[in-house]
């Protein structure tokens, strides 16, 4: 087994990377560190994790079910829902896994699925 840091970055097609990216600015706080005409490199706060912005269409069966973001205080749930709604996203489920774990499942303006959790 090789060690590494574990899962730290996602490369997403997506029909306009500029949308793309304000998308996740605007939700989760990722910042732009790189961009050229097909791309830009994003980080999440606080962390090295990237996400990658792709010019490209996105495929309809992309083999990505979803990825994650997780809050730090459960009472934000409803913030990050309409942080989701204002920025171009839609949730499509809310709830809680068990009491005080509450989640919800979006869609990016690119029909990503993302999931915002506490645990």
């Amino acid at each position: 087994m090789i060690k590494t840091y574990g899962l730290t970055h996602i490369s997403l097609n997506v029909r306009d990377i500029d949308t793309a990216y304000n998308f996740y600015n605007n939700v989760f706080g990722v910042v732009e560190y790189f961009r050229d005409e097909n791309s830009i490199h994003a980080s999440t706060p606080g962390t090295n994790d990237v996400i990658t912005f792709v010019k490209g269409i996105k495929p309809d069966n992309d083999g990505i079910n979803h990825f994650g973001f997780r809050l730090i205080d459960p009472k934000d749930i409803n913030d990050a829902a309409g942080e989701i709604e204002k920025a171009g996203g839609k949730i499509i489920e809310q709830g809680e896994f068990a009491p005080s774990v509450p989640y919800l499942y979006a869609t990016d303006p690119d029909g990503y699925v993302i999931e915002v959790w506490y645990e």
